[in-house]
């Protein structure tokens, strides 16, 4: 089921159903022939009738009124619309579980509301970069952070259409924001990040070596001319890269390499270790049309490792494995995947290929589960590089595909053809990946 369908969870946002923003608000008119023509569209669809009762119940008891005509004297009235305003902090407090004072609510609300704002900004700085100043959202907008107030903006004729309808997204982001970090407090993913930093320090890479001493190497890479894949690939050093001047179809790419130790031998091991950001998991909650994190975000921790063969992958699992043990936990392997040495990824994700090769599986220890992603060179170079299948144009394809970028900038507010935009930004990828 997609986020633009009728069946989305997200209907309320669709500019294509009876919950729109038009021109005009219809609740400040209720007889205008706006208000009429709202009605008629969801005659006779039992189900979106439904939804709009439930979300007028919503709206009246989060601003705490009886009828739609109240609504214009929280507007204007700013009394009134204080005290709704301490009262929703109350009733979303506790939604959350946030068992603070009105201050400390306040201040996670912001929270919410700066990673509604980051949601829209990410976009805005890479995926849909060229076309920052057409998405950038209204000043007052972005400066405004009690949910109240932007509900009431939805309501207020004096504001333009696009700035309605930011009002309205700003809230359905926040939501999300606040749904993530009551599954964060709950599973406590911050102390749970930091025990694993901690496992990895005490157990995992060789002793021999300061935390954070990093050696920088280099892939030398030679690409296929027909897909951009990684044909060839030695290691060298720092001072052998800097003597180098890559041709076409060649890549010079930098590793900050640690070690682990196996067998008296020290293997050499690239690790970036992820810890999603709020804005992230927000996002991949609207790629897959879901309000619940627990259900919907499992890759909250994770590791991607790059080795430089298959043998010392078997050589660092194995490791991990010995590891735990040492860390009087025991680790199971979960949910494995891999295709390094053949076969094809059968990943479910829209906008992933088939072609990516790696190792993929979700460790479970010391209370944890984490995700780790692990690579050869070659992979990983593929991963960066090849076309079809690398990382930045997954990413312009899994959000114009799953329909995230026409819901949260759609055409008739926003006037872009997210079509031809995602055309575009996957061919300004390319250049960017093949000609650097």
């Amino acid at each position: 089921m997609s986020i633009l369908d009728k069946e989305s969870i997200f209907t309320s946002m669709l500019q294509d159903g009876p919950f729109s923003v038009r021109d005009i608000p219809p609740f400040v008119h209720p007889f205008s022939d706006e208000a009429k023509e709202w009605i008629k569209s969801f005659q006779g669809d039992q189900l979106m009738k439904t939804k709009y009762r439930a979300v007028r119940s919503q709206i009246f008891d989060f601003l705490g009124v009886a009828v739609f005509d109240d609504i214009l004297s929280l507007i204007y009235t700013q009394s009134l619309r204080d005290s709704a305003a301490h009262r929703a902090r109350i009733l979303l407090g506790n939604m959350f579980g946030i068992d603070q004072s009105g201050q400390d609510i306040r201040r996670y609300l912001r929270d919410y509301a700066r990673t509604a704002d980051d949601v829209v900004n990410s976009l805005r700085a890479k995926v849909l970069a060229p076309y920052s100043s057409h998405i950038e959202t209204t000043n007052e907008i972005e400066t405004t952070h009690d949910p109240v107030d932007l509900l009431l903006i939805f309501f207020d004729e004096h504001f333009h259409k696009k700035a309605r309808f930011e009002a309205k997204r700003k809230l359905v982001l926040m939501n999300l924001a606040g749904s993530i970090d009551q599954r964060e407090r709950e599973t406590d993913i911050e102390k749970k990040f930091s025990d694993f930093i901690t496992f990895l320090n005490i157990h995992v890479w060789s002793p021999s070596l300061q935390i954070g001493d990093l050696k920088i190497d280099y892939l030398h890479s030679r690409h296929c001319e027909d897909d951009f894949s990684c044909e060839e690939v030695q290691v060298v050093s720092e001072e052998q890269a800097l003597q180098m001047t890559p041709v076409v179809g060649e890549k010079l790419t930098l590793v900050k390499r640690r070690t682990f130790s196996n067998k008296g031998r020290e293997i050499p091991i690239y690790v970036t270790i992820r810890k999603k950001h709020p804005s992230d998991k927000v996002l991949k909650l609207l790629r897959k049309n879901e309000k619940n994190p627990a259900t919907s975000v499992d890759d909250e921790l994770g590791l991607m490792a790059v080795l430089n063969s298959v043998a010392d992958v078997k050589c660092f699992v194995r490791h991990l494995t010995r590891s735990a043990v040492k860390a009087d936990s025991f680790m199971t392997l979960e949910d494995i995947s891999d295709t390094l040495t053949g076969g094809e990824y059968t990943g479910t994700a829209t906008g992933s290929s088939a072609k990516t090769p790696m190792l993929k599986f979700f460790a479970r220890l010391g209370g944890m589960r984490v995700e780790f992603i692990i690579h050869t060179n070659r992979s990983y170079l593929n991963y960066i590089y090849q076309r079809d299948v690398a990382h930045d144009e997954y990413e312009v394809k899994r959000i114009f595909d799953t329909g995230v970028a026409e819901f949260l900038f759609p055409r008739d507010i926003y006037r872009l053809n997210m079509g031809e935009i995602r055309r575009k930004q996957i061919q300004r990828f390319r250049r960017r990946i093949e000609e650097w």
